[in-house]
């Protein structure tokens, strides 16, 4: 009987469509853990870069800094979407 009802329980329990506008302490960490993964491969291959002989190398370590630029230039952009959405909501309660 109990079986029965667990089970009609969990058939009715969907799936989230979407997920919620909110973010964990636990999220919180692995995007900052993130930002920080990305910030210092940038600055590790301009580093190398900057102290490449081989001018094909160099301009390819180049290229890898900037790429992690870019990544966490867009993970900065989410969260600060994501930050200016929460206020917007906060202010209209």
């Amino acid at each position: 009987m109990q079986q029965q009802q667990n089970q009609g329980m969990q058939n009715q329990q969907g799936y989230m469509q979407q997920p919620p506008n909110v973010l964990s302490g636990k999220d919180e960490l692995y995007l900052t853990d993130m930002l920080t993964w990305n910030l210092l491969a940038a600055k590790k291959a301009h580093f190398y870069a900057q102290h490449c002989q081989i001018e094909a190398m160099r301009a390819e370590a180049e290229k890898v800094g900037q790429m992690h630029q870019r990544h966490y230039e867009k993970i900065l952009g989410h969260l600060s979407a994501h930050e200016n959405q929460n206020a917007q909501q906060y202010m209209q309660q």
